[in-house]
Order: structure tokens, then C-alpha cells, then sequence
């Protein structure tokens, strides 16, 4: 995706140095984890197609910069892989010299073209063009409500199970690599910390949920945001 927002209107920030919210350190504070069972393919699938009631916790990152900008639709794809009896998050690290969101991680994912019919048509569409992952495996469960990044895009994060196996291309000059974490993980609060972000007299706070495998990767920012709403979502 193109940046439609120069970059002077950012502040170049190191998250992972950004403090953490004090009131927000407190385990009990940051609520239950999901249940197990909640997050098992039948139980995903029934979730979705009878939605509970309830609110997202965030919907906009943008209010630092300028909330006039017309924002830009796009889409990403949250996509749920089922490993035996675990199911996990396949994201992915941006390359470290795209103009838009360089080096972090993200969900495949991007604008809307005109040749897209819908959210889902996108988020299938970048997917295949990012990781090589064919729309053909991805059984889309349904969406999570819109997000508006700093950077001046409305993301639909459309979620997809996949059950079938597959096997991922890069596009190299987007991503840097492709990667999967347990959503036990992402579903258990104790593993989100709130960072309280200063500059000038706006005070900011955001997610990040760094996470240890072969290698430290912090996710933070829209793509932690959209995890957060996606527990809330599994929680209600």
C-alpha cells in the first residue's frame, strides 16, 4: 500500500523503548484469558455465524496526525491456521524498505483495487499476491469491525480458517517473512501490554504483544489493535 500521509506528520518512534501504562501493568486489570474451547475450529465457525453482542475496544490509531484525511479502504486477512489440535495466527514482517509501516508486523493484506468486489475479494486477493497463500484454502468465518490506521487506510480485517495445507511463496520486496504464532497466546490478556506513548501534548497509549520463538517479534500498533478486538470479540 502507498502512504498517503506525508511523513513529516509522523514522529519516528522505537515502540519497543515506548514505556509501558502504569495502569495498566497489573495482570487482574487486563482481563481473563479465552476459554480453550472458544477457540476451536467448530467453536470459531459457530462464533461467527451468530455473532454476539458487543464493542470493540479500539477503532482509530489516526488521531494523532490528521482525522480530516479522507481514509483509504483496505483490507487484511486474519488468517487462522489449524495445526493438529492447535489453531494459530499466521502474520507476517514487512520489509524494512517500504515507505508504509516498514519492517513491522502485519496481517497480508491491502488497499481496495477496483477490480475488488469486496472486503473479503481484497483480503483474498493481497494474500495471494503477499505470501502466496491461495484463496482456494481459506474458508472465510466472517469480519471484525473496521480500523483506521495512522497512515490514513480504513482496514476491514477479515478473517479466514484454513484447515488445508499450503504452501507459502513470498513476494520478497513486501515481506520479509512469514510466520505463525498460537492465538492462545494472542487471547490471553496476559500477554498484552498497553505502551503510553508522549509527543507534544498528546499522550497516546498502544498494544504490543511481543512474542519469543526463534526470535523476539513485537507486534504492536493496528495489527495488536485488531488482535485486542478480536479478543474481545471471543470473549463476549
Amino acid at each position: 500500500m502507498s502512504d498517503p500521509v506525508p511523513s513529516r506528520f509522523r514522529p519516528v518512534i522505537d515502540p519497543e523503548q515506548v514505556p509501558l501504562d502504569p495502569e495498566f501493568i497489573d495482570p487482574q486489570r487486563r482481563g481473563a484469558p479465552v476459554e480453550p474451547e472458544v477457540m476451536l475450529p467448530r467453536a470459531l465457525r459457530s462464533r461467527f455465524a451468530q455473532p454476539p453482542a458487543w464493542t470493540p475496544e479500539m477503532r482509530s490509531d489516526a488521531r494523532l496526525f490528521d482525522p480530516d484525511l479522507e481514509p483509504r479502504p483496505a483490507s487484511v486477512l486474519v488468517p487462522l491456521v489449524v495445526r493438529g489440535d492447535e489453531v494459530r495466527v499466521l502474520l507476517t514482517q514487512r520489509t524494512a524498505h517500504l515507505t508504509d509501516h516498514a519492517g513491522q508486523i502485519s496481517f497480508p493484506g491491502g488497499r481496495v483495487e477496483d477490480m475488488d468486489s469486496d472486503a473479503i475479494a481484497t483480503a483474498l486477493r493481497e494474500s495471494e499476491e503477499e505470501i502466496g497463500l491461495p484463496a482456494s484454502v481459506v474458508d472465510v468465518l466472517g469480519s471484525l469491525p473496521e480500523y483506521r490506521t495512522v497512515t490514513g487506510y480504513r482496514v476491514t480485517p477479515v478473517v479466514g480458517l484454513i484447515e488445508r495445507p499450503f504452501t507459502l511463496r513470498l513476494d520478497t520486496f513486501e515481506v520479509s517473512e512469514a510466520f505463525e504464532v498460537p492465538l492462545t497466546f494472542l487471547m490471553n490478556p496476559a500477554n498484552h501490554e498497553r505502551r503510553l506513548y508522549r509527543y507534544a501534548d498528546i499522550a497516546r497509549t498502544f498494544y504490543a504483544m511481543p512474542y519469543h520463538a526463534e526470535r523476539r517479534y513485537f507486534i504492536w500498533g493496528a495489527t495488536a489493535a485488531m488482535l485486542r478486538n478480536f479478543y474481545h470479540f471471543l470473549r463476549a
